[in-house]
């Protein structure tokens, strides 16, 4: 891989880790399986049918626990100590042929951009959580499944525009969870205040 590949690869596979590992997973297994596309060396196991079934599986349980208001915010803090390191991970084997020092830099980057899409998912759950109707809930649930296999798809297929759309959807991430903090935090002051 190039090092252009390289970081659409990591930002692309990083934001959609952070959002969904397993559909992540299952979309990379799934183009490989199908010859839509060639994967890396190192990913090319994610098509192999043990691994794909187990990503199957896992996206089917999020899928549904996603679904869920406060089941989602319990799905979400667990998956903190999952989604970036599984995001580093996948990088750091798609970027098998590249020096050492991309892989690294590469891997760390991907774990960095997951974590933040992560924390952005998880905080907006979180306050949709209070509203009564499940609704919000669901589109979310849905919109992020599917960025998450749409920017998967994109950081194979045109690393270069994924570099720029992730660049974006970061300072979009980084935008809301200020936002967001703000908002939480009149809502703590509020609660404390009565």
């Amino acid at each position: 891989m190039n090092p252009i590949e390289t970081l659409g690869l990591a930002l692309g596979a990083g934001f959609s880790s952070g959002l969904n590992v397993y559909a992540t997973a299952a979309t990379l297994g799934l183009l490989q399986r199908f010859g839509v596309l060639t994967l890396p060396p190192g990913l090319q196991v994610l098509a192999h049918p043990w691994v794909l079934g187990i990503a199957i599986a896992l996206y089917l349980i999020e899928f549904l626990a996603d679904k869920f208001p406060y089941l989602d915010t319990i799905w979400d803090a667990i998956h903190t100590f999952i989604r970036p390191p599984a995001a580093a991970l996948l990088t750091y084997a798609a970027a098998g042929s590249a020096p050492a020092e991309w892989r690294w830099g590469a891997a760390l980057l991907a774990g960095g951009v997951a974590l933040t899409s992560h924390g952005t998912k998880a905080s907006a759950r979180a306050a949709v959580n209070t509203s009564p109707e499940p609704f919000s809930n669901w589109v979310l649930s849905f919109g992020e499944d599917i960025l998450a296999v749409w920017l998967t798809w994109m950081a194979t297929a045109h690393p270069l525009a994924t570099t720029l759309i992730v660049a974006a959807l970061v300072a979009l991430s980084i935008f809301l969870l200020y936002h967001l903090f703000r908002f939480a935090r009149r809502a703590l002051h509020r609660l404390l205040a009565t």
